[in-house]
């Protein structure tokens, strides 16, 4: 267990940040998984608005920490590849 009052604010701080990187995690799949949802639909229209949408939102995972630049680079390019391929 945490002995110093420094040990014991940071295990809160921890706590709490852990939530809301949790938070953004998710909201971050919801947005990919709508791209997912609208290309397997096969709605060209649908999928790039939605692309539209969850670039911004990985681009602001890797803003806040949450996602390594590469990983998310890589998601966005694999997800247009495939909105393009429609």
């Amino acid at each position: 267990m945490a002995n110093t009052p420094q040990a014991r604010k940071r295990i809160r701080r921890n706590e709490r940040r852990a939530l809301i990187n949790t938070n953004r995690m998710s909201r971050i799949r919801t947005f990919v998984k709508k791209v997912e949802s609208a290309i397997a639909g096969g709605d060209k229209s649908a999928a790039s608005a939605a692309l539209k949408e969850a670039q911004p939102e990985l681009a602001r995972g890797v803003a806040r920490g949450v996602l390594h630049k590469n990983t998310a680079a890589r998601k966005m390019s694999r997800l247009t590849k495939r909105v393009s391929a429609l």
